[in-house]
């Protein structure tokens, strides 16, 4: 699987995959699936209602997913993740530029593949964990164009706001280790702070073709 094709799976399964349609205090008592399965089945009978819209303003893709994927998405610890040991040594504004930037250059770039998701193509499958549990996978399945299905794996960890995504792995592919080769190789040549900027110019241009410096 190519890097857009990988992208394009994060955004869309993950984007749809944390609408807060009920109140947030509601959604707090949910476990991981019947998080994963409540908001999934919501955010698609919203695309569907409104998907000739989206398409013709992906702006509006991009507003949907701000309000409906970030109160389930821990940016800030997927993005620590991604920056590994070089998170420990940004200072307190790279690290919230980095944050801002790369969250906002991931869906300048593949937000608009939430418009080509429609129900059929999502199947969540049977929770495996454990209800002590604090780290938790939930496992999907995607059916590409050509009808082949691709799994799709959501990792969870319990805050106390409730249960919050950090990575999603398709076909074991990790969205966290995959952006964390790519940005390690970079920020050794050129430094973080040359690729905060770089995303940051990018985003405000409007000309991001890829998160990362690799195409």
């Amino acid at each position: 699987m190519n890097r857009r094709s990988l992208m394009m799976a994060v955004v869309a399964t993950a984007g749809m995959g944390f609408l807060a349609t009920a109140a947030a205090q509601d959604a707090a008592q949910l476990g991981p699936q019947e998080l994963v399965t409540k908001v999934a089945q919501d955010t698609l009978k919203e695309l569907d209602a409104n998907r000739a819209e989206y398409q013709k303003n992906p702006a509006k893709v991009r507003q949907v997913v701000d309000r409906t994927m970030l109160p389930y998405f821990d940016t800030t610890y997927a993005a620590q993740l991604v920056l590994a040991q070089n998170w420990r040594t940004a200072t307190a504004e790279q690290r919230k530029r980095f944050v801002d930037a790369f969250y906002q250059s991931l869906l300048q770039n593949y937000g608009s593949a939430l418009t080509e998701f429609t129900p059929d193509r999502l199947k969540i499958l049977p929770y495996q964990g454990k209800p002590d549990d604090k780290v938790a996978t939930v496992r999907s399945e995607i059916r590409r164009d050509n009808g082949v299905p691709a799994k799709v794996n959501y990792s969870l960890r319990k805050t106390d706001q409730g249960w919050k995504a950090f990575d999603v792995q398709i076909e074991g592919i990790s969205y966290v280790k995959s952006f964390r080769t790519d940005f390690a190789a970079e920020i050794q040549q050129k430094g973080l702070e040359a690729v905060i900027q770089r995303l940051e110019s990018q985003v405000a241009s409007g000309t991001v073709k890829n998160p990362t410096a690799r195409s």
